[in-house]
């Protein structure tokens, strides 16, 4: 009923319109568009980037829009933190609407890789071992509220733990609220490993992997521990706590250089992977994670509350990626992606049309229920809850395009058609 209530859009009207909400064009142009035409081929560039279709292939969808403007405006959105900062600013605009309390808090988030189907010409493409297709990853950390919080393209078969804290530390570092900062992340058996967790709680938030293997969900316990005998089978004394105590102290100085940005956390846990065996640092960090996920799991298996918060968590992750895929549903292209400046274009060109969809479609929520609350419609919070901004059966996302500019001039053009014609100008 709430989703019959907003009705049909095309893609085009969602743009134009989060853009005069939000004012991310201004951000990924560094001033205000000047012209119409300027504004129309960043929103193309957006789409080709964001998309599978290229420049060519949006020229098409949009009358009167030139293949090389468009060519010239993805380009420009190469420039580096501008399409991290538009995110951040439609993510900031979607979590201002109070329905978005139904959902969370803003504090906690999911983390995954999404595979999109690549050239095996690209350089950081790998085989998908569930469908054998050449892929690269784009891997995304999902609010609790639903927003792409941060996006980056990864190689395909790799371990995404050193990823999973990084996205954090630096979606972290940017709030000026520290209420606001990430306190848990939910990942799965891939986004982990026994190091990830010991960084992750010295950068002050829970790195909470869901496990895939039964193996995988023995606990660690210090040498000085006697297990009880129903403990035994499931259970492992060799935690050296002398190791731990041996690296400590380079551990902190780890973390000191993470935080003083001489060194990101992707570099960190990179460089302490199975090729640092036999450091102590590496050592330290690898007992003390055994230690942090022995308690994990004992919260995962005695807190039913915890345990169904952390797979709503992820749950709600894997309907942002059907959103991801509705969006990005063809293949990158052989030509595309060869430089890492283009590839990181290509991710957060679509994790921005993604929180487009998301901040629009919380809007819009919004306002039914304002409406119908006014009306006196019987609508709980509960309901809500159980509801979420990714619906996009409603969205086209394919032909032809036209984005009515001049419904918005005054918030999206430096000077507006009326005030050029005031001035005496063409």
């Amino acid at each position: 009923m709430m989703f019959a209530s907003i009705g049909e859009v095309q893609i085009g009207d969602i743009i134009v319109e989060m853009d005069a909400a939000t004012g991310f064009s201004e951000v990924l142009l560094g001033r205000r568009a000047k012209s119409t035409q300027e504004l129309v081929s960043c929103y193309a560039a957006l789409l080709a980037h964001g998309t599978e279709n290229d420049a060519k292939g949006v020229a098409a969808m949009i009358p009167g829009v030139e293949v090389a403007h468009i060519s010239a405006a993805m380009r420009s959105l190469e420039a580096h933190g501008r399409l991290r900062r538009a995110n951040d600013r439609v993510v900031e605009f979607q979590r201002q609407h109070s329905i978005t309390a139904n959902w969370g808090s803003g504090t906690k988030a999911s983390s995954d890789m999404m595979a999109l189907d690549a050239s095996r010409h690209l350089y950081n493409s790998r085989t998908d071992p569930r469908r054998r297709t050449r892929a690269i990853g784009l891997y995304t950390h999902v609010l609790d509220v639903y927003g792409v919080a941060h996006d980056e393209p990864i190689v395909h078969n790799e371990r995404q733990g050193s990823v999973a804290v990084s996205g954090v530390e630096e979606y972290n570092a940017a709030q000026t609220d520290e209420n606001m900062r990430l306190s848990m992340l939910a990942v799965d058996t891939h986004g982990y490993t026994f190091v990830a967790m010991t960084m992750s709680k010295f950068l002050g938030f829970d790195l909470c992997p869901q496990m895939r293997d039964l193996s995988e969900r023995r606990l660690y316990l210090p040498r000085s521990v006697k297990l009880p005998e129903n403990l035994e089978r499931i259970a492992l004394t060799n935690v050296s706590e002398r190791a731990i105590h041996k690296g400590w102290d380079e551990l902190l100085r780890l973390i000191a250089s993470i935080r003083s940005g001489r060194l990101t956390p992707k570099e960190a846990l990179e460089k302490m992977g199975s090729s640092a065996q036999g450091d102590p640092m590496h050592k330290a960090a690898d007992q003390l994670g055994r230690l942090l996920r022995t308690l994990f799991l004992c919260d995962y298996f005695s807190n039913p509350e915890f345990r169904r918060e952390m797979h709503t968590l992820l749950n709600r992750g894997e309907s942002v990626h059907q959103l991801q895929r509705a969006i990005y549903f063809g293949r990158l292209a052989a030509e595309r992606g060869r430089r890492r400046d283009e590839i990181r274009a290509v991710s957060g060109s679509h994790a921005l049309l993604t929180n487009l969809v998301i901040a629009w479609n919380t809007m819009k929520m919004q306002q039914v229920v304002d409406r119908w609350r006014k009306e006196k419609h019987s609508i709980e919070d509960a309901w809500l809850r159980r509801m979420g901004p990714v619906h996009f059966e409603h969205i086209n996302f394919r032909g032809l395009m036209a984005f009515g500019v001049e419904r918005y001039a005054d918030a999206l053009l430096d000077q507006p058609p009326q005030k050029r014609r005031a001035s005496g100008g063409a």
